[in-house]
């Protein structure tokens, strides 16, 4: 049987923790050389390198990124072992790590992840925002558990990954008070006083975006474009302050008037979707399973 030695492993994961081979060498008490020597054996085991040098800097390769991976849930287990074994726990929290597509709103982000927290004995959440090709590089190294995006897995992604459809919605536009009295009065009539008025929108490119500027040209409205955003939250604090008008999901439209946003109108037939994406074809983790069944029996059941 081939054993891995988990000697090795510990100073490889430490010196990914900590950052660097003096580091981890302080952190566990050893010489630097010893650290060097200890990964140059477990590169050997595992047949490739695991750090690439990018100028001063030990970077994690692939195969690094998946074995500190793994390494990280191997010495947590470890850990949880002593507590359970010397009678200070009797059970840990769910460990969730959810990486979320900048161009998902926050308050949909929190919506769908907050049933986790409902779990016993609990969740601890580590939660991440990028781009989506970046979450999708993570997650194909299992340095994620899902990844919350508003569009699925695309025909030319190379990751090996499955869209969870989480629901849909509607999507309306929003704008300040004072913003809407500048739109024409109270009589303009919703969606005619959105030509010419100052608009924020999603980059060109994406989905929303294509939806948007078809729903533009079928109601023959040409809007004054102010700003474009890759991230939703940025769209958001720039309507708020009142520099556009911009457009949200229907789920969370409460939140919004709320915050004393005005809804001007529906964009009709144009829908946002949410897709919950992880490396399991059918979903074990107990955390997503919460997830996925509130999303779809809750916030996105109208």
């Amino acid at each position: 049987m081939d054993w891995l030695n988990y000697h090795h492993l510990l100073y490889f994961w430490v010196t990914v923790r900590e950052g660097g081979v003096a580091r981890a060498a302080r952190a566990l008490h050893v010489s630097q050389p010893t650290i060097s020597a200890q990964i140059g054996q477990l590169e050997k085991h595992l047949g490739d390198k695991l750090f690439r040098r990018e100028g001063r800097t030990l970077v994690p390769t692939e195969l690094g990124r998946v074995v500190s991976s793994y390494a990280e849930q191997i010495f947590a287990l470890g850990r949880e072992l002593l507590d359970v074994t010397r009678g200070r726990v009797t059970g840990q929290p769910v460990r969730l790590l959810v990486g979320v597509a900048d161009s998902v709103p926050k308050l949909i982000a929190y919506r769908v992840l907050a049933p986790a927290f409902e779990l016993a004995p609990g969740v601890r959440l580590h939660c991440r925002e990028a781009d989506r090709a970046a979450l999708f590089a993570e997650l194909s190294t299992h340095g994620l558990d899902m990844v919350l995006a508003d569009a699925p897995l695309g025909l030319s992604t190379r990751v090996r990954a499955f869209s969870h459809l989480l629901g849909e919605c509607g999507v309306d536009v929003f704008a300040t008070r004072a913003l809407r009295k500048r739109l024409g009065g109270p009589r303009a009539r919703f969606p005619r006083l959105l030509h010419g008025a100052p608009t924020l929108l999603p980059l060109e490119g994406t989905a929303l975006r294509r939806d948007l500027d078809a729903w533009f040209e079928r109601h023959a409205i040409t809007p004054q474009v102010v700003g474009e955003f890759a991230d939703s939250a940025l769209i958001k604090a720039f309507g708020q302050a009142g520099e556009g008008v911009f457009f949200a999901p229907s789920a969370i439209a409460a939140d919004l008037q709320a915050q004393g946003l005005q809804r001007l109108g529906a964009a009709d037939e144009v829908r946002e979707r949410y897709y919950a994406i992880s490396i399991e074809r059918k979903i074990k983790h107990p955390a997503v399973l919460a997830i996925t069944s509130a999303a779809r029996s809750d916030l996105f059941a109208r």
